[in-house]
């Protein structure tokens, strides 16, 4: 079911909390699936794959907004702090469990496997550039920044391409679904670059 949102829609006070809603709904199955002992022989294995797809959904959502709006389709960026919001949190709780399950939260031991394992460097590295989005993410962040608050948020784009490079490793020989997520963000990024040069021209 595809639904249309232009920007001659109307949004009532319910449109807010249903997205909200709907962004939480895979969460809200991680955890049923997991008090009910459906996630299998490995449930943080599980856990850890699901959070990190959901999180790599959230950034392709947010990097869509704009080439979205540019059309005229401006229902998803009136989400896009919440989705980014949200895609932080999916990724949050992807990192909290590699912590917990293979770290056991030790500095010692997180530093060794950051430079032991690239694919956990460039994904930490992912998490890292996306911190101080979401913590600058407030409307009194934005007026305090000022324009310095947009070139912050472009920290986006290389998050995007780390967190890419964080799947393509852990792939290894199956790299279908990598390859794929890959095109993704290269057409959404290609169409970034593709306007920066029109319009210094």
């Amino acid at each position: 079911m595809a639904l249309k949102i232009t920007h001659t829609a109307s949004r009532g006070p319910w449109v807010t909390p249903i997205v909200l809603a709907l962004c939480l709904v895979p969460l809200a199955l991680m955890i049923y699936e997991l008090a009910s002992g459906q996630l299998g022989p490995d449930p943080a294995k599980h856990l850890m794959q699901s959070t990190g797809e959901w999180g790599l959904r959230g950034l392709l959502l947010v990097l869509l907004a704009a080439p979205l709006a540019q059309r005229g389709y401006r229902g998803l960026s009136r989400y896009r702090r919440m989705l980014g919001l949200l895609l932080f949190l999916y990724i949050s709780l992807h990192l909290m469990l590699f912590v917990q399950v293979y770290v056991g939260w030790s500095g010692a031991l997180l530093t060794e496997e950051l430079y032991e394992r690239p694919y956990v460097m460039v994904g930490f590295a992912a998490w890292c550039a996306l911190m101080p989005l979401a913590l600058t993410s407030t409307d009194k962040a934005r007026r305090w920044l000022g324009r310095r608050w947009r070139q912050l948020h472009r920290l986006v784009y290389p998050a995007a391409i780390l967190a890419w490079l964080h799947l393509l490793w852990l792939a290894r020989s199956d790299v279908g679904e990598a390859l794929i997520y890959g095109m993704l963000f290269a057409v959404l990024l290609g169409w970034r670059v593709r306007r920066f040069f029109l319009g210094a021209r």
